[in-house]
């Protein structure tokens, strides 16, 4: 092993044990810790308040038109801890977290509505670029669909970072958890990450 990836290795390791300590880090098994590969896991409430799409292409026939295939949009939201979240919380009516004292990083999106856009009711509904913030100038970056569908698991590719993630590749498996106060998302994250 080389010393810039003892080094990443090692901050990788002190991130998760200080800066970010609330992020479940484990090795998946002792193939995937010789590999480099470690997974974070982590849930996300998005701060409906914050969701922002264009005005055209919409539903009209919705009142009020919403989202059709093609629509662009970014959103927020709150990194929390795995298991913070039972699909309806997370955030309160007015966009603020439910849970301050547990949020630990923050979470962007943005892309287009595909499928029928917002009446998508099974499979990818929008394609995303997902920044994950965890402080500290440490974040991961992912790319890929988001479903409709509640509690099925989609693959996302992991495509880079900065900090101890600066050469991070790998996958996160993200699940649709309900819709909470705001009419946000609420997800569940599991990422397998390699970081050299």
């Amino acid at each position: 092993m080389n010393t810039l990836a003892s080094l990443l290795s090692f901050a990788l390791t002190f991130v998760a044990g200080t800066m970010v300590s609330s992020i479940a880090l484990a090795g998946e098994g002792e193939a995937l810790a010789n590999l480099g590969i470690k997974t974070l896991e982590f849930d996300v409430a998005e701060n409906g308040t914050r969701f922002v799409f264009d005005e055209a292409p919409v539903h009209e026939d919705l009142d009020p038109p919403q989202p059709a295939y093609g629509n662009p949009f970014v959103t927020e939201g709150y990194i929390y801890p795995l298991n913070t979240l039972n699909g309806s919380n997370g955030v309160n009516p007015d966009g603020s977290p439910e849970f301050p004292d547990k949020v630990i990083g923050k979470w962007t999106c943005r892309g287009w509505f595909v499928g029928d856009g917002v009446k998508t009711v099974t499979g990818p509904m929008v394609i995303t670029t997902q920044l994950y913030d965890l402080g500290d100038q440490h974040s991961l970056i992912s790319e890929g669909y988001e479903f409709a569908d509640v509690n099925v698991e989609v693959l996302r590719g992991i495509t880079g970072g900065t900090g101890p993630f600066m050469f991070a590749r790998g996958q996160a498996a993200q699940t649709l958890l309900g819709f909470n106060a705001t009419g946000g998302v609420d997800l569940r994250f599991k990422i397998q990450v390699k970081v050299h």
